[in-house]
């Protein structure tokens, strides 16, 4: 697989927030959001043989492990290595840019759901039937840049009756874009059963900051 980098942080987004991962991040991506924070992803990376990934992995001897990208669903080898890393134990969520299929994705994986919205400028890549295999243990991410994104998503919600599937729905401001109180508030005054999804890798460390 070609790798952009392997690290060991804190989780900064998702359910899973705040708590001690290990990340993969593969290379490529084809998409080109507006607001992406990872372009440096979008190159080839170095090639790593599943072996060595695993080993890294053990040695940083965290519980957690988040697959990611770029988009990391591009590698078919991406799936044998969710599968031997749910073989060994590991808690492992997939962070997928929501444009192809994760229909192959072992069940054991908790897929992290993202749906492009107008903003990103990329809505029209959403694969659709990604929906219809959602389970209550995964998520569903919408970055927002502005109200206009914000009603998309409580469209996409209402329209695919996603609130009745029992996973988590996140709304993520576009960091330095969308004031998240003003986020708050809409939330708050549609009563919407959301979580805030904060970057707080961000406010730890400095927006540009790669490998945390």
């Amino acid at each position: 697989m070609n790798i952009i980098e392997i690290f060991a942080s804190i989780q900064g987004e998702t359910s899973y927030s705040g708590l001690p991962t290990t990340f993969i991040r593969l290379a490529a991506c084809n998409l080109r959001c507006s607001w992406c924070d990872t372009p440096y992803s979008f190159g080839r990376g170095t090639p790593w043989t599943l072996e060595a990934i695993l080993d890294k992995v053990k040695e940083n001897g965290l519980r957690h492990v988040c697959v990611t990208g770029g988009e990391p669903l591009l590698q078919k080898e991406v799936h044998v290595l969710l599968s031997h890393l749910c073989d060994a134990g590991y808690i492992v969520t997939l962070e997928t840019g929501g444009s192809l299929s994760t229909q192959d994705v072992d069940p054991r994986v908790v897929v992290i759901l993202d749906i492009k919205c107008p903003g990103s400028g990329m809505s029209d890549k959403n694969h659709w039937p990604n929906l219809l295999l959602l389970r209550a243990f995964d998520e569903v991410k919408f970055v927002l840049l502005d109200r206009q994104d914000y009603s998309y998503a409580k469209e996409v919600c209402d329209h695919h009756n996603l609130w009745s599937l029992g996973c988590q729905i996140l709304l993520s401001p576009v960091h330095g874009q969308l004031d998240a109180q003003e986020l708050v508030g809409w939330v708050v005054q549609d009563r919407l059963p959301v979580r805030l999804n904060l970057q707080i890798h961000k406010y730890i460390w400095t927006p540009e900051t790669q490998g945390v």
